[in-house]
């Protein structure tokens, strides 16, 4: 019974796939869209049912499917593993994917191939639960790979749109980049422990007799794979380009699914990345570079999906730079919360842009406040939340990563700081730009503006509410009992000493964060409320705030250093080595069809000239036989 409550989690999404695929356009919209949301929200109600069962019996529940692989030692099963760290990771995947499934109904209600929408995002869910269930990492591997398959598919969903062709082909080829590294790292650990169970490689680590430097290769070359799937320099730039996909995708990629993959992984495997103190350091400062230089670039975007995309890599740098201070538990607690207010923030702004049927760029909006209530307040509540702002959400989570790099390395705490405001400023730059003083569209969008449906809305509402209360988990003693630190402590050997509020710069910290967050919006009231100034247009801008603006042209050197040598190689391979060596082989066959055709002069029909040269023959031989006596 609890194997197939175990499988019915795991493939009712792969189920709705099925059936999208195969009968999707004839049942009609509505049907193909309720069906994909159900086969979800199976797979969450499941989740929630055996989250019940672990909190009640704090046993995890293992299954072997079947025997997989076995290359002399080496043996892989296919396993499933539901335990603190996947079950967590599965309530705001299936939770949050059924809210974003239920919102997409209306949302692409108008596309012709909606069936095929709600096939890959079941299909994505999917593969998402298959990362995070998987009881090896081959297992997690599938998944990892079917979210890069996913995430292509989507991204360039509307594919008559070259650009949006691109942006999904850059999305999937930088993340083969990263997986090359994630699948040495995982051969390195099979040649070490002969398995690839978490449960057998946590054991034989613990045990100790193994070589170091073969284990910092292979943590290394599992954050290679990190930086990929979640986007953090200098494999990152594929993230924002990823906005080119419907706005549910967005949602569904930043909040609950893809980009949180890296970080699962990591935390997944702590009990290596404990051992390699190096790699952990180098985890932390390339994850504090990129929240830092991803929130500089969001100050000047003005593409509201754009925003929240560098958003997303600023505050997964956030995760990376807790990953690396050794407090796992941090990291994910801010997953939990950036996964209620980021999903919240582009789901409203999917709402914005349906309303002003696809604008997206903020410098044609204005004033939506009124005519949107119910999305402006969601958004703002959500906004809050990253900012920072107490008593929401992210302000437990993102002070407690700040209260950690500041025990651990002044210099990160401060970076992490300063990113930290530049989110402030940028976050309420969106909101004033988008729902404060007057409407800067057209009069024709200003005609039509009216809030979403109730289909959209709903989700916002519910995920507004989670944004507002969802550091309730893990407050501090003695306001809180800390529930997500004890919950997970059967999984993470953390090195983060869990103290109460009161206890040492704890106050401090929050006060010196809450005022920098304050700051930040208070800079963007006086510039885009006070001041009213609106972003210039693009030819407009000049000097550093124009290479701040083209991304610091990072595009533009992975452009010039790779994409164009690499191009001109393959020409060169097309045009010139090809061709040559198709002569070459052309011409070793022009050859045997000289020698062929003069051979061929030979066979006349005329038995007499076979006879004479038969005779001739047989004469030259017997010559030679006497010859050589």
């Amino acid at each position: 019974m609890e194997n197939s409550l175990v499988l019915l989690l795991l493939l009712a999404p792969f189920v709705g796939f099925l059936f999208n695929v195969f009968f999707g356009k004839k049942v009609g919209k509505s049907i193909s869209g309720a069906i994909g949301t159900i086969a979800v929200v199976v797979s969450f109600v499941m989740t929630i049912y055996f989250f019940m069962q672990l909190n009640t019996t704090g046993k995890p529940i293992a299954v072997k499917l079947f025997d997989w692989i076995q290359i002399g030692k080496l043996k892989v099963d296919f396993g499933i593993l539901l335990d603190q760290l996947s079950l967590l990771w599965l309530l705001f995947v299936t939770g949050i994917g059924s809210l974003i499934h239920l919102y997409s109904i209306s949302y692409m209600h108008e596309d012709d191939n909606m069936h095929k929408f709600f096939a890959y995002l079941n299909l994505f869910i999917f593969f998402m639960i298959t990362l995070v269930v998987g009881s090896n990492l081959l297992v997690m591997f599938i998944g990892w790979e079917g979210v890069g398959l996913c995430s292509y598919l989507l991204i360039g969903f509307w594919y008559k749109n070259q650009d949006y062709n691109d942006a999904a082909k850059k999305a999937f080829i930088m993340n083969r980049i990263g997986d090359l590294g994630f699948l040495i790292g995982i051969f390195i650990l099979a040649s070490l422990f002969s398995t690839l169970n978490f449960v057998e490689m946590k054991q034989a680590l613990l045990a100790g007799n193994t070589d170091t430097a073969l284990l910092s290769v292979a943590a290394l070359c599992l954050f290679i794979g990190a930086t990929g799937k979640s986007a953090q320099l200098p494999l990152y730039t594929w993230l924002p380009d990823a906005m080119a996909g419907p706005t549910p995708v967005s949602a569904l990629i930043h909040a609950a699914t893809m980009v949180t993959a890296g970080i699962f992984m990591i935390t997944r495997m702590n009990f290596l990345f404990d051992l390699t103190p190096d790699v952990q350091n180098i985890i932390a400062i390339v994850g504090a570079i990129t929240a830092l230089v991803a929130a500089s670039i969001g100050l000047l975007q003005n593409d509201i999906k754009k925003v929240l995309a560098y958003s997303t890599v600023s505050q997964l740098g956030l995760m990376f730079l807790a990953l690396g201070l050794g407090a796992y538990n941090v990291a994910v607690f801010h997953v939990i919360t950036h996964a209620f207010f980021k999903a919240c923030l582009f789901l409203g702004s999917g709402s914005v842009i349906h309303a002003l049927h696809g604008e997206q760029d903020m410098r044609k909006m204005g004033g939506l406040r009124k005519v949107m209530p119910i999305t402006f307040a969601t958004m703002l509540i959500s906004t809050l939340a990253i900012a920072g702002i107490f008593p929401f959400a992210g302000f437990w989570s993102k002070d407690e990563i700040l209260m950690v790099a500041f025990e651990h390395n002044k210099a990160l705490w401060i970076v992490g700081s300063i990113a930290s405001i530049m989110t402030a400023f940028y976050m309420f730059r969106l909101m004033y730009l988008t729902f404060f003083r007057e409407f800067r569209g057209t009069e024709e969008q200003k005609h039509h503006l009216h809030e979403s449906p109730s289909l959209i809305t709903l989700p916002l509402i519910i995920l507004a509410a989670l944004a507002t209360v969802g550091g309730l988990i893990n407050l501090p003693k003695p306001i809180g009992n800390g529930w997500l630190n004890h919950f997970l402590e059967p999984i993470l050997l953390s090195k983060h000493k869990e103290e109460s509020i009161f206890e040492g710069n704890a106050i401090m910290l929050m006060a010196i964060a809450l005022t920098g967050a304050i700051v930040g919006i208070a800079w963007a009231y006086s510039k885009y409320i006070k001041k009213g100034f609106v972003p210039k247009q693009d030819s407009e801008i000049t000097g550093f705030s124009k290479t701040i603006y083209n991304k610091y042209y990072v595009d533009e050197v992975y452009t010039s250093l790779i994409v164009k040598p690499i191009n001109a190689l393959s020409n060169f391979f097309r045009t010139t080595l090809e061709p040559a060596l198709g002569n070459v082989v052309y011409g070793f066959g022009t050859v045997a069809n000289g020698l062929s055709n003069q051979g061929k002069k030979l066979q006349t029909g005329s038995i007499g000239l076979y006879l004479f040269a038969f005779v001739i023959g047989v004469l030259a031989i017997v010559s030679y036989l006497f010859l050589a006596q």
